[in-house]
């Protein structure tokens, strides 16, 4: 089965249709990080469980929901020059 895509359709693949490959190693390193600093810092359970929780769900939120189904780590970069030098408008 062939199928025809406009020449101005953006194509890109995503994993499982809808998190950029990108994003996706993004948020598996930043898991891992924050996994080993709770192992490191907390002994108890319940405590490493909610901070986890606490730490990663935004970031998972952001990540699946997205802003127009831009990248997480250009979001985070303009939040960041954002921040830097607040005298930068965006228009939309």
């Amino acid at each position: 089965m062939k199928f025809i895509f406009p020449k101005n359709y953006n194509f890109s693949h995503k994993l499982f249709g809808f998190i950029d490959y990108s994003t996706a190693v993004f948020n598996l390193v930043w898991y891992i990080f924050i996994f080993c600093l709770i192992n490191i810092f907390f002994s108890n359970l319940n405590i490493k469980i909610f901070l986890f929780i606490l730490f990663c769900f935004p970031l998972s939120i952001l990540s699946f929901i997205g802003f127009n189904n831009e990248n997480i780590l250009y979001v985070l970069l303009y939040i960041l020059k954002f921040i830097k030098s607040k005298k930068i408008y965006f228009y939309m």
